[in-house]
């Protein structure tokens, strides 16, 4: 059965050869979340996650709200298998697929049909299976004989529809988004919005980051706040949401 399961867990950025009191000071005055410690050796240690422990089941929709820096990306980066938890468990349950960065692995220098092979091997399809997807991904795109012009001749609209129409040709069992994707210009967005929705009906378990409490309200039926690294909130969207833009 499709899950995710974090226990207690920890993500920390050690940061070498540097001059641990000075970066610290430097680091507290820019930054508004996470914590910093500076270790006896000197080597600062930054706390992206901190003892992060929750459950996840078929049909949930989780969305995650905190102010920049408060560790949404990297709590989604470790869901994604990109950070390894410093401690802690975590276990995952079903083929779990990211829209963090839709434009992954597109190379410039290859055309827009040899990048629809490139991306798809990145997202684990076998080259027979991008083929037959090859009419669909063209077709949606919208971008006829573009497809066989290298990619850094495409201006920076048709180089997101050709990301898009690639990464949202797959249907995950958990789908991991870093806010909700609007690409081009208003056409092809109304075309964009609605396969999202398709593909966020289909997805067993979605988790998006956003700060939109519209769209997190309409697409979630749980909300977590994360604060400094930690959980300060899970519940119900309406009461999550209000407290947090309450205050």
């Amino acid at each position: 059965m499709t899950s995710i399961s974090l226990e207690k867990v920890t993500v920390d950025f050690p940061i070498y050869n540097a001059r641990g009191r000075s970066l610290k000071n430097r680091v507290l005055n820019m930054a508004t979340g996470g914590s910093i410690n500076s270790e006896g050796n000197g080597v600062v240690v930054v706390r992206g996650l901190d003892s992060i422990s929750f459950e996840l089941r078929r049909h949930d929709r989780v969305g995650l709200i905190g102010h920049n820096g408060s560790g949404k990306t990297t709590l989604l980066r470790v869901l994604t298998g990109v950070y390894v938890p410093t401690s802690g468990k975590i276990d995952i349950q079903g083929k779990c697929t990211s829209l963090i960065n839709i434009s992954l692995g597109i190379d410039p220098e290859a055309t827009g049909r040899q990048n629809i092979f490139l991306r798809g091997a990145l997202l684990g399809f076998r080259k027979e299976e991008m083929k037959a997807k090859l009419a669909e991904i063209e077709e949606f795109s919208e971008l006829g004989g573009f497809l066989e012009m290298p990619v850094r001749t495409y201006s920076t609209g048709m180089q997101l529809r050709l990301a898009f129409s690639i990464s949202t040709i797959l249907q995950p069992e958990i789908l991991i988004m870093d806010e909700w994707l609007a690409t081009g210009d208003e056409g092809f967005k109304a075309k964009a919005n609605q396969r999202l929705n398709e593909l966020v009906e289909k997805t067993q378990i979605l988790v998006i980051a956003s700060h939109a409490k519209e769209l997190l309200a309409k697409n979630c039926n749980r909300v977590i706040w994360l604060e400094h690294g930690r959980i300060r909130m899970d519940g119900e969207p309406t009461a999550v949401l209000d407290t947090y833009f309450g205050a």
